[in-house]
């Protein structure tokens, strides 16, 4: 049993009675609606300027939970929650009447409740609503968590959210503004002539990563379909289709490990732009992130205004291990490179397995200000087009901020025949053990051939800049359910 559970049976006795008794007495504890309900925020700001003990004849009408009360008798103050704020309600039996004020008074902190009354300011200057009626909204039956200690057992907080969001204001705060980050990435991308889509979640071949797939069946059509581990091959279809800029805001599945920056089940976006390169790419995602902290009001240690630090992948690699992977192109050079520095070398991995390895246990730590490594080798980015100056490379970044990786853009491949080659390079990476090899997938080939215009594009993680934005330092924390064993 959880702690949420975990309350006295007398508790939940208590509230069960005065449920069956409401009943009794002819009252749903649990009816249809409430209509025209205003925010308690709304109502704030429309009395802002009221004094210390000025009166109003402004009525409001709101709805929220119950979350304190004081005093008894002929007059008594409740606190009132929506998610927007909290105001202090007045509750005076000679406007409710005996019966009513009783009943107001013999409420349960947790129930629902909604409202109406006049505003007023207190004598000590607190805005208040002073009752003219009220209606039971729903009979909570379970004790909210205590308000004084709130809910601080991270496993409790975690499958049971909704008393984590109950009892813990700041948690509310991390949850709206994650909802003002995405909603202000879809408005700067609408406003620079995107078009928001959607692609297959159950796909009959993943692909668009390196990652390994959650399978399920398809029972109607009696064949394996696979979640999806990125939309990037079907985004790119839609270029070639001549939608020229597209995104797509989403889940994505990959069956890999759970940690504080992992969760299996998580949310990206991906834009793609024709006519555009990874440069491009660069700059309108620093313009993007200028953009979107402004416009949610970002006020944290990461300054996204200025120019974001640059540098090489292979340059970030040899500055801290000393190790040329430019120069060391296989993978016998490679481990024999890196276990001369006295490095990790895991047995099975193959050559771009080892370069991911120096680059997440070596590079990815020490990137805390923002920063994006260009330039990577081509065996490690099957979707990329080559480099146009540089043999061996092809056009990548990725960036990364808090020493955790954030987002991933090419120029994308639009070459059929090279991209066909790829695919062939990853079967032999597959059949060498490699998990994370992308599968060949004709049907892409197949739209390339009716010509992908020069195209860049970049996927980011909405979980991990919300992280960033929310000053959080695991995802669980900025998604609502995470995975979580038995």
């Amino acid at each position: 049993m959880s702690a949420a559970d975990e309350e006295p049976l007398d508790v939940f006795a208590a509230r069960r009675q005065k449920l069956a008794d409401l009943r009794v007495a002819g009252i749903e504890p649990f009816p249809h609606a409430f209509a025209n309900v205003e925010t308690i925020a709304s109502v704030r700001e429309r009395h802002a300027d009221l004094e210390p003990g000025d009166e109003t004849d402004a009525h409001h009408r709101l709805a929220g939970r119950l979350a304190a009360r004081r005093g008894q008798g002929k007059m008594a103050f409740l606190d009132l929650v929506d998610r927007s704020g909290r105001i202090q309600l007045q509750a005076r039996i000679d406007e409710l009447g005996p019966e009513r004020m009783e009943l107001l008074l013999g409420l349960d902190l947790g129930d629902l409740i909604g409202v109406d009354g006049l505003a007023f300011n207190s004598r000590r200057g607190e805005l208040s609503l002073r009752l003219t009626d009220f209606q039971l909204l729903a009979k909570s039956l379970r004790p909210p968590p205590d308000k004084h200690h709130g809910l601080s057992d991270v496993e409790t907080r975690f499958r049971h959210r909704e008393a984590d969001l109950l009892s813990n204001e700041e948690v509310r705060a991390v949850f709206i503004m994650r909802a003002r980050m995405v909603s202000a990435i879809r408005h700067y991308l609408d406003g620079n002539g995107f078009i928001e889509v959607e692609t297959p979640i159950l796909q009959p071949l993943y692909g668009g990563a390196a990652a390994r797939p959650f399978t399920t069946h398809h029972n109607a059509l009696d064949r394996e379909l696979y979640l999806r581990i990125a939309p990037e091959l079907y985004l790119k279809r839609l270029i070639v289709g001549g939608l020229e800029r597209v995104y797509e805001i989403g889940r994505l599945f990959r069956n890999e490990g759970v940690s504080h920056k992992h969760n299996p089940e998580f949310t990206t976006i991906e834009y793609y732009e024709a006519f555009a390169d990874y440069m491009d790419v660069a700059a309108r995602f620093e313009e993007l992130l200028r953009s979107v902290t402004t416009e949610i009001g970002y006020e944290g240690p990461i300054d996204f205004q200025k120019p974001w630090h640059r540098e090489t992948l292979a340059g970030s690699i040899e500055s801290r291990t000393g190790i040329d992977i430019l120069v060391h192109r296989d993978r016998e050079s490679l481990a024999a490179a890196m276990k001369a520095k006295g490095l990790l070398v895991p047995e099975t991995d193959t050559w771009p397995q080892l370069v991911d390895e120096l680059v997440s246990k070596h590079v990815e730590p020490t990137l805390i200000e923002p920063t994006m490594l260009f330039d990577y080798p081509v065996e490690i980015s099957p979707l990329a087009k080559r480099h146009r100056e540089q043999d061996g490379l092809v056009e990548r970044f990725e960036a990364f901020i808090n020493g955790m990786e954030v987002a991933n853009a090419f120029s994308e491949l639009n070459d059929p025949d090279d991209q066909r080659a790829r695919f062939e390079e990853q079967k032999a990476l597959a059949a060498s053990g490699d998990e994370e090899a992308q599968p060949y997938d004709e049907a892409y080939i197949h739209a390339l051939e009716y010509g992908l215009p020069p195209t860049g594009g970049i996927g980011f993680g909405i979980d991990r800049m919300a992280m960033i934005l929310t000053g959080q330092t695991t995802i669980r924390e900025v998604v609502l359910f995470p995975a979580m064993r038995d």
